[in-house]
Parts: C-alpha cells; sequence; structure tokens
C-alpha cells in the first residue's frame, strides 16, 4: 500500500528561475516523485511522494548535488531558511561592497589612461580581487552545473566575464601579437568587474523583494501564540506550544489568543473568531463548544481541553494551505518555465553567432569588437526578472489577501478571477465596519437622561458584545452619579442591576 505525501521544503542556495527549473527537474526525475513544482520567489519546493519508495532524505541528496540544500526538519525549517537568506544577503553585501570598491578604480584608469603600458598591469591586479571573491560563487555555481550538464544564470555571468578577463589578459602580457598584426591590442578588465558589480546589486535588490514577499504568511503565523497556560496537578504552567499534547487541559484568560484547536471544559466566554469565520460579532462559548487556535477570547476565562495541537490545527491548515497556493503555478507561469529551461543555451548560442558575425563583416579590429558583442550578449541576459516577477507577483497577491482573511485555493484560481463579473458575499462583516451600531431606540414611553444614564452604566458591566454599541451610542448622555449593585448576568436573557434600592432588567 503506497503512503503518498505531499510537502513543503524550502530550498537554499537558488538565485534565478533557471536554478528553480534545474530544482524542479532533478526532483521529477527520482523515482517515487509524482509532482515538483518549486517557487522561486518563497524558495519553496512543494513535493508529492511515495514515502515507501523515496524518502525526504534521498530527495534531499539529489537536490544536494545540484549545488543546492534541501531542508527537510519541519521543525525547524522556517528558522533554518531565515538563517540561510539572512547570511546570503550579508555576503552579497560584502561582495558587492569589494566589487565596487574596486571596479570603480579599474574603469576610471581605464577611461583616464588608455593606451598607458603599465596601467594594464595595474588593471589586472585590481580585478582580481572582485573575479577571485565577489565573482567566486558564480563560477563554482557554473562549474556545479556544467557538471551536471545544466545551466542557469550564473552561467551566462561566468562566461561574459571570464572571457572579457582572459582576453585582457593574453592582451597585457602579449601585446606583441596584435602589434605585429598592425591591431591595437584593447583590454576589458572594466567590463569584466563592472559586470560582476552590476549583477551584484541587482542580486541584492531581489533578495530584497523575495524578503518582503513572506510578510502575509509570517503574520498569519503570528496569529499562533508562543506559549500555554496548561493544568498540572493543581498548578498552572506556561509551557511552549510546541510541548502541547492532546487531552492537555489549558486554562485560558481574558484578551488572550486561544493556543489550540479543542473544547471548553468550564466557564463561559465570548471569543472573536473574525480571522476564521469572518464574523464580526464574538461568539458564545460554553462547556462543549468547539475553540480555535489564533481566535482571540474577549471576556471571561474559561478552561479547554486540546483536541488538535501542532500542524493538525485549523490555523496550521490555513498557513499550509496559502503556502501551497503562493508555491502553485499560473497557466502564464508554465510558459515562463518552458522559456527558462532553454534560455541559457539559446544566449550563448547567439552570444558565439554574434561572435562569428563579427568575425566575417568586422572588418580591421573584427576580433576586439566581435569579443566585446559577444560579452555584451551575455551579460544582457544575466537579469532574472523573467522568471521571478510572476511568482513575486502571484506570492504577494496571495500573501495579502490571506492577511484579510481571503483564502486563494491556487494560482490557477487567481488568474482565473479576471473572468469574474459578480461577487456574492455571505457575511455582513465583509461589507460593514464589523462593529454593531445603534441605528435607533424603540421605547414604550420616552427615557429620561437618568434612565439613560442608569442603562449605560449597566450595560457597562456587560460581557454581551451589543452591549459594548449601547454604550458608545449614549456617551453623549450627561454623566450623573450612579452606584449600581447587584448586578447579574443571565446568559441569552440580558442582565438584572440595583440602583438605590430600584431592581432593572
Amino acid at each position: 500500500m503506497s503512503k503518498i505525501q505531499k510537502k513543503n521544503y524550502p530550498v537554499t542556495g537558488m538565485h534565478c528561475a533557471a536554478c528553480a527549473n534545474n530544482v524542479e527537474k532533478q526532483a521529477l526525475r527520482q523515482e517515487g516523485v509524482l509532482s515538483a513544482s518549486v517557487n522561486l520567489a518563497s524558495a519553496l519546493l512543494t513535493v508529492e511522494f511515495d514515502a515507501e519508495v523515496i524518502s525526504a532524505e534521498q530527495l534531499s541528496e539529489a537536490i544536494r548535488k545540484l549545488g543546492f540544500t534541501l531542508i527537510i526538519d519541519e521543525e525547524n525549517a522556517e528558522k533554518e531558511q531565515e538563517e540561510s537568506a539572512k547570511d546570503y544577503y550579508q555576503s552579497l553585501k560584502r561582495r558587492a561592497v569589494v566589487a565596487w570598491g574596486f571596479s570603480i578604480p579599474v574603469a576610471v584608469l581605464a577611461v583616464c589612461l588608455p593606451g598607458v603600458w603599465w596601467v594594464n598591469y595595474l588593471l589586472l591586479l585590481l580585478s582580481l580581487p572582485v573575479l577571485l571573491y565577489a565573482g567566486r560563487p558564480f563560477y563554482v555555481g557554473a562549474w556545479k552545473l556544467l557538471r551536471r550538464r545544466t545551466s542557469n544564470m550564473d552561467t551566462l555571468v561566468a562566461l561574459s566575464t571570464s572571457i572579457a578577463f582572459l582576453f585582457s589578459l593574453f592582451n597585457t602580457f602579449f601585446a606583441s601579437y596584435w602589434i605585429s598584426k598592425g591591431l591595437e591590442p584593447h583590454v576589458y578588465y572594466e567590463a569584466a568587474t563592472m559586470i560582476i558589480a552590476f549583477v551584484l546589486i541587482g542580486k541584492i535588490m531581489e533578495e530584497k523583494a523575495k524578503g518582503k514577499t513572506s510578510s502575509a504568511i509570517k503574520k498569519l503565523m503570528g496569529l499562533q501564540p508562543k506559549t500555554a497556560r496548561v493544568l498540572q496537578g493543581g498548578t498552572e504552567k506556561d509551557i511552549p506550544i510546541a510541548s502541547l499534547k492532546e487531552g492537555d487541559k489549558i486554562s485560558v484568560r481574558p484578551g488572550e489568543k486561544i493556543p489550540v484547536d479543542g473544547k471548553v471544559l468550564e466557564g463561559i466566554s465570548y471569543v472573536d473568531e473574525s480571522m476564521i469565520s469572518g464574523e464580526p460579532l464574538p461568539v458564545t462559548k460554553e462547556k462543549g463548544a468547539r475553540v480555535l487556535a489564533g481566535t482571540i477570547n474577549r471576556n471571561g476565562a474559561f478552561v479547554m481541553e486540546a483536541e488538535q495541537v501542532g500542524q493538525k490545527t485549523l490555523l496550521a491548515q490555513i498557513i499550509r494551505m496559502v503556502q501551497e497556493a503562493q508555491g502553485s503555478k499560473a497557466p502564464v507561469q508554465r510558459i515562463v518555465d518552458r522559456v527558462t529551461a532553454v534560455f541559457v543555451p539559446v544566449v550563448v548560442a547567439l552570444s558565439v553567432l554574434t561572435f562569428a558575425v563579427w568575425l566575417m563583416l568586422g572588418g580591421e579590429n573584427r576580433v576586439s569588437y566581435g569579443l566585446l558583442s559577444a560579452v555584451s550578449v551575455l551579460v544582457i541576459a544575466c537579469p532574472c526578472a523573467l522568471g521571478l516577477a510572476t511568482p513575486t507577483a502571484l506570492m504577494v497577491g496571495i500573501g495579502k489577501a490571506a492577511s484579510v482573511h481571503v483564502l486563494i485555493k491556487d494560482a490557477v484560481a487567481l488568474e482565473q478571477m479576471r473572468k469574474i463579473d459578480t461577487v456574492v458575499l455571505d457575511k455582513t462583516g465583509t461589507v460593514t465596519e464589523g462593529k454593531p451600531i445603534v441605528t435607533g431606540w424603540y421605547e414604550a414611553s420616552p427615557l429620561s437622561d437618568v434612565q439613560k444614564h442608569i442603562l449605560r452604566a449597566t450595560e457597562q458591566k456587560s460581557e454581551h458584545p451589543l452591549a459594548q454599541a449601547i454604550v458608545r451610542h449614549l456617551d453623549a448622555v450627561p454623566p450623573a452619579e450612579t452606584t449600581i449593585s447587584k448586578f447579574e448576568n443571565h446568559t441569552g436573557r440580558g442582565v438584572t442591576a440595583e440602583v438605590e434600592g430600584k431592581r432593572y432588567w
């Protein structure tokens, strides 16, 4: 009997659409994997596999061979991904500082002192830190992928900069070769270094954009409290949510978030479930009533029994559903993926063709111009907006919707929404302010200001959601000295109180 699992695993080390495409292909090649989809914007692999045929560890090892890391520790996946993203971002900034620090002098010297023999040696020395440190990840990444007979945007950067650098290196030490042919030896150290500097700036901007897209998911996760107050042996003890077990008895006080799904054992309260149901008014919870993780206990205290904990809670399922929706691909994205799969090889072919045409038709300086044009073709193709724009837009859209309690099933549904011409809403809180207000009074006999003040003072003591609407409406009543005594709340029947010996209902 097969054991099909669907999991979301963070992937570190992906920096372009081709990276995501390679990870997805590698996952699909593994026996036992039924489907796989990679979202570059969230750096997430959504994979469906038969656990009896392939394990998460085997899948991780297959991805590692490409030079990427699959985080399969579900408990600490978010923390590991955040730390990895933070480390990568800091590394990008350090490499960008070095790249620009050396590239600017290289560019200035190349422009101001062209043709001076000793300048070329100085340019070579200034270029080495840029290529060996700032640009090293591009060359390492391209080499790893070359060994696997695949490519990504690193391949384009590595090719363009190494060709420009090696050609300049040859012209620095063997300038006489070109001079003997009546040609002036040109160097392009500034091109090699500035390419790396600009690409690093682009990558920093991409990382910042990707970092912002996950804010809605983090907002949803923030709805879960970090600790719960468990009753053990007659005493209350705060423990982490991760340590809760089914059957634990939990004390919930007014104003607190409910930690897990369960049922009320004792007590009565009003719980704000608007983040789940959309209903703006708090719901009465008595013994036996079901309560949900992330909802807010507005009034009263109660004791509940945990029934669903961890990933089984409704809130956890909603978060997982939003993550899967963000990782899904719209039809337009599948077109982009097909283009991305052949993008790098096509660009390299065009670059070679450009160089060949210059050699045939370029005239006197055809080698230099041909090389510069070929490198330009490779460089222009480096930015990865093609593969990043659509998934980033999908993540932002679906995440923003989730943050205002609108759940979108997947990217296909989002794309199809453009055809909608009628929307039907079944929750009044969706189209109103989400809180009750008094719209009018129906009096058997006119109420005096004193009676209105007694009514206001009595309702102030009530925990009923509608009571606050009455209090707000009567705020304009002139203040008066009123002492409320013997206040009682009769569930479902209103309240009673005494004022100066008189009983009011």
